[in-house]
């Protein structure tokens, strides 16, 4: 018998990428977007995000978070729906390939975002960033499922027998 595919592991991928629209639509992308486009709401909700988990990023994004804050835009939003889909229903071998490529990306992003939060010294950003120890991991565990949920995504596409076991369709 084949290997179930794990559905609490993939119901997890579900509302990951289910959550993750609003959120890039809503919050992420408003540094991309020209001053006084996004709604008064929004910008005051990214404002009191960043003050509280201080988090300067998110208001003067250095240009190499703004690429990836466009990666997410234009790779990553596109990709959600698809990948929320194929977990919701599950056991869908054809998301493998697209999530290994999606999970080493953001992976691969979030390393320098998080190396940025602990050894960056904030004490010059016009906005306020981390002092502390303290503070840094805060805004730190702010950002780490976001490395680790796309960790788990690439071990179980890797690792796991449902996905790894990719059936070779017969030639006619």
């Amino acid at each position: 018998a084949m290997a179930a595919a794990p559905r609490w592991r993939e119901r997890l991928f579900a509302l990951y990428f289910l959550s993750h629209i609003p959120i890039t639509a809503l919050i992420d992308l408003q540094p991309l977007l020209p001053a006084g486009i996004a709604p008064r709401a929004l910008t005051d909700l990214l404002q009191q995000y960043a003050t509280a988990f201080r988090d300067p990023m998110m208001l003067q994004p250095p240009e190499w978070f703004k690429a990836f804050i466009y990666c997410e835009a234009f790779l990553q939003l596109p990709f959600f729906p698809v990948a929320a889909y194929a977990f919701l229903k599950g056991g869908c071998r054809w998301i493998r390939t697209p999530a290994i490529i999606y999970s080493t990306h953001v992976a691969t992003t979030l390393f320098a975002i998080l190396a940025h939060i602990l050894f960056h010294d904030f004490s010059k950003s016009e906005h306020a960033g981390p002092q502390t120890l303290r503070e840094r991991l805060v805004l730190l565990s702010i950002y780490l499922p976001y490395l680790l949920i796309p960790l788990l995504i690439l071990f179980t596409m890797l690792c796991n027998p449902h996905y790894k076991h990719v059936e070779k369709r017969k030639r006619k």
